[in-house]
């Protein structure tokens, strides 16, 4: 017998689909990040090395970083990254947009998981539900939608 083929048009996202939205979204938080350095080299006169200075500069980073996940994924529900592999942050219960205590609840435990080379993002391989750390520490789901069939390739209209 064959399985069931799911009548949701959104599927969980797999960890390999992360991954790819990660690294597209680490050029616009590279430029952010950019400029808030700028911004500290500006105040201060010269490059921060280090001390106190140095510790509040990378949670300016830090936060300049979350800012742009957590204002993108409850405008949208995704980064410029998750766009082309059409990606997006939903909340659990409903599978509309995520508080924003659970967005930055999400971007905390997923800093987190990064911090420890990823255990969190590779949890996913063996999680039933195919769910990251955030996933479930937050209650919201990153889906994947499905492509229409009518654009998938060679099943549209030839004009």
């Amino acid at each position: 017998m064959s399985k069931p083929q799911p009548t949701s048009s959104r599927a969980p996202a797999l960890v390999g689909w992360r991954l790819l939205a990660l690294n597209y979204d680490f050029f616009p938080v590279l430029a952010l990040w950019f400029v808030t350095a700028g911004a500290f080299t500006l105040l201060h006169g010269d490059a921060v090395r280090g001390g106190w200075l140095g510790g509040v500069e990378f949670a300016a980073l830090w936060a300049v970083a979350g800012l742009y996940a957590t204002i993108s994924w409850r405008r949208g529900g995704q980064t410029i990254g998750m766009r082309p592999w059409r990606m997006r942050v939903v909340a659990a219960g409903d599978g509309k947009n995520a508080s924003w205590r659970q967005l930055w609840l999400r971007y905390a435990v997923g800093s987190a998981s990064l911090l420890l080379a990823g255990a969190g993002f590779w949890w996913a391989w063996i999680d039933r539900e195919r769910l990251t750390w955030h996933d479930r520490a937050s209650a919201t789901r990153m889906l994947r939608e499905r492509m229409p069939k009518e654009t998938k390739r060679g099943q549209g209209e030839v004009s």
